[in-house]
């Protein structure tokens, strides 16, 4: 009886290099094993943000990358969500605070769908007519952004933290606020 030779499938694999769009300099993200090239595409990877801006205070995000085209062995991607770890938005709400959250989908300039989940915390417990003004302001003013501003420029503003800044600061008149994020931002 012969003893039969097996080749083991992890090792018929050819490694990718999969690089982060240009707002992150296109940066190598990670590398992934494959079979071949049409099966990367329509793949999501999920890196932590930090380790694309070597900055501490980013841990706490999430980012959300699609596979969208492979040349040679690099393959290009985008972006499709942004998210804070629910842990970080617990350690946030504390006793004696007030949280008014809400769902906007706007389309940017250059047509791109956005889902924005944006949250503002009060520095104290608030009544329910100024938690719904700060929603109501802060969902024509995200939406009246997103109207004005690109893909790019969006997805820019949320990752320095100057669009939750702009919220805050458009915001603050209602009530004292603690803390402005976008805990969620998807891209259809």
């Amino acid at each position: 009886m012969a003893i039969q030779k097996t080749t083991e499938k992890w090792k018929l694999k050819k490694w990718f290099s999969v690089y982060a769009p240009k707002i992150f300099n296109e940066v190598i993200i990670a590398e992934i094993p494959a079979n071949d090239e049409k099966g990367l595409v329509g793949k999501n990877l999920k890196v932590s943000l930090d380790s694309l801006t070597h900055n501490p205070q980013n841990s706490y995000t999430n980012i959300y990358f699609k596979i969208t085209g492979v040349d040679g062995s690099k393959v290009k991607t985008r972006i499709v969500k942004i998210e804070i770890l629910f842990s970080y938005l617990r350690s946030l709400v504390r006793r004696y605070r007030s949280i008014s959250s809400s769902v906007l989908k706007a389309s940017s300039k250059d047509s791109v769908n956005i889902i924005v989940k944006p949250v503002v915390i009060t520095a104290k417990k608030e009544t329910h007519s100024r938690i719904s003004g700060i929603r109501k302001e802060m969902n024509q003013f995200l939406e009246s952004y997103i109207s004005e501003n690109n893909y790019d420029e969006i997805i820019g503003s949320v990752i320095d933290g100057k669009l939750q800044a702009q919220i805050y600061n458009k915001i603050n008149h209602i009530a004292k606020l603690s803390k402005v994020e976008i805990r969620k931002l998807e891209i259809k």
